[in-house]
C-alpha cells in the first residue's frame, strides 16, 4: 500500500462502491472518503424530471465534488492513505449524460478550471456490471430518492462509464467484473483483490477471480 497512497473506486449506480471503499480502508488503515450524494437538494427533482434539474443537479455534484478534493489535497494527501468511492472526472461521465450540448460546453469549460487543481489517484478500481444487475441492486437498498430512475438512464450511465473507461490512461487502472464476485460475503474474494491492489503496477490490469484463471 505504501505506492498507493490514494486509491479510488469508481463505477455506475448500484455497483457496490461504497461497500468494497469500506472494506479497502479497514484492510489498509486508509482513512474513507465517501461522496455526499444525500446532499445535494436536487438529485430527487432530477430523478422525477430530468429535462428540468439536469444543470442544476450536476453543477452542484461538480462544485461539491471540487470542495471535497481541494479539502483532501490540502489536509491529508501527505499525512494518510485514502480510500475515496469516487473519481472528480466522474462528473463529466455524467454530464455527457445529462446535459444538452449547449449546458455541456458551459459545464465543460467550468469543469477544465477545476480540474487541473485536482490530486490525481495511485490507483483506480472500475467496479464493471451488467445492467440488469445494477437495477436489482438499487431496487434492493431502497433509497427514496432512487424510485424514478427508468431502466434507460441505468443503462446509459453504465454505457457511459464503459466509453470512459475504455480511454482512461490518467493512473493505473484494475477493472472487476463484478458479476463473478461477492467480496462481501466471500472473504476469500477479497483477500484475492487485497493481492491483486499490492502487485498492481502501471498501465490496465484485469481481475482474474480467484479459481477461474
Amino acid at each position: 500500500m505504501a505506492d498507493k497512497r490514494y486509491i479510488v473506486v469508481e463505477g455506475p449506480i448500484g455497483v457496490g462502491k461504497t461497500s468494497l471503499v469500506e472494506m479497502l480502508g479497514e484492510e489498509f488503515g486508509s482513512r474513507v472518503v465517501l461522496e455526499k450524494v444525500t446532499e445535494n437538494p436536487f438529485l430527487p427533482r432530477f430523478y422525477s424530471n430530468p429535462m428540468a434539474f439536469a444543470f442544476q443537479t450536476q453543477m452542484f455534484f461538480l462544485l461539491s465534488r471540487y470542495q471535497q478534493q481541494r479539502e483532501l489535497a490540502q489536509q491529508e494527501l501527505f499525512s494518510q492513505s485514502l480510500v475515496c468511492d469516487y473519481l472528480f472526472a466522474k462528473d463529466r461521465i455524467f454530464a455527457s449524460v445529462n446535459l444538452d450540448e449547449d449546458e455541456l460546453i458551459l459545464y465543460q469549460q467550468i469543469y477544465s478550471l477545476l480540474d487541473q487543481r485536482i490530486p490525481k489517484p495511485d490507483l483506480v478500481i472500475y467496479l464493471q456490471s451488467p445492467t440488469e444487475v445494477l437495477q436489482q441492486r438499487i431496487r434492493m437498498r431502497g433509497r427514496s430518492y432512487e424510485r424514478d430512475i427508468s431502466r434507460e438512464y441505468i443503462e446509459a450511465v453504465n454505457e457511459a462509464y464503459n466509453r470512459f473507461f475504455f480511454n482512461y490512461d490518467e493512473t493505473p487502472l484494475l477493472i472487476i467484473n463484478t458479476s463473478e464476485v461477492d467480496f462481501v460475503r466471500r472473504p476469500e474474494d477479497f483477500q484475492d483483490l487485497v493481492r491483486e491492489i499490492r502487485r498492481m503496477k502501471k498501465g490496465v490490469q484485469f481481475y482474474v477471480p480467484l479459481g477461474s484463471a
